[in-house]
């Protein structure tokens, strides 16, 4: 055998073996993703008890074009940016809205949806009115903005608990994204509360929304972006959104 046969046989060999580890990584790599499970339509436990909503099979989506293991685990909104910046998970697969002080401190995935900002309150009433207590929840831009007014506010865990300071009395008004707002509005009892929701055309609270990526991680926010693209031009993204929005979020 020549040297020069030898030498293409060897990188050959070199090749296919490198190839054949990067398959068996890709298949073992497992990441570490951050839900929520209270927050309909878009993170929730269904009947059955397994987690799903927009943002979770989103997730599952992404998951599955990159060929990686996921492992959910469930956190609260207020907990998501510590633990992207402190390496405790690699995504945060929630729908953040872009700002400044979140940027400085994780990296976010190239943008899914368009968020806008609910105020309910009773007709007449306006953001800022002395003596109200605003429902927000903890950890969100919407809490950061009404703290940053002075406002009185009513702190709960997720989207799908800020209906009730509001049927207790507790609170007389909330702040809350539009996708996040459908399970209140869908409830009987919050609507005979008769709240009116306006639009908060504030620029803090409306704005691009991403999932969160873990900022020692800038490959993986290349790897969700290329995965994010494939599955808005095949389909699946469109019919994650048709099965639990009922209204185009792109």
């Amino acid at each position: 055998m020549s040297p020069r046969l030898r030498h293409f046989l060897a990188s050959l060999f070199a090749a296919a073996c490198l190839a054949a580890a990067t398959v068996a990584h890709s298949a073992t790599t497992t990441l570490q993703v951050a839900v929520l499970e209270n927050a309909p339509p878009m993170s929730f436990r269904g009947a059955d008890g397994r987690l799903t909503g927009f943002s979770v099979e989103l997730a599952r989506a992404l998951c599955a074009e990159m060929k990686v293991h996921c492992e959910f685990q469930v956190t609260v909104l207020d907990r998501v940016v510590d633990a992207l910046a402190g390496g405790e998970i690699d995504i945060a697969a929630v729908s953040l809205l872009d700002t400044p002080e979140r940027r400085r401190r994780i990296l976010f995935a190239r943008p899914h949806l368009r968020s806008v900002t609910l105020w309910f309150a009773r007709p007449g009433v306006e953001p800022g009115e002395r003596g109200l207590r605003v429902a927000v929840v903890r950890g969100s831009a919407q809490e950061a903005y009404a703290r940053k007014q002075g406002w009185d506010t009513v702190g709960v865990p997720s989207s799908g608990a800020l209906g009730a300071p509001l049927l207790a009395g507790i609170a007389q008004a909330a702040i809350v994204p539009m996708n996040a707002s459908l399970h209140l509005q869908g409830n009987q009892d919050f609507r005979k509360l008769g709240l009116a929701a306006t639009v908060m055309a504030v620029p803090e609270l409306v704005g691009n929304s991403s999932f969160g990526i873990n900022p020692g991680r800038p490959e993986l926010k290349a790897a969700v972006d290329d995965a994010l693209d494939r599955i808005l031009r095949n389909g699946v993204y469109d019919r994650i959104n048709t099965q639990f929005l009922p209204f185009r979020v792109r």
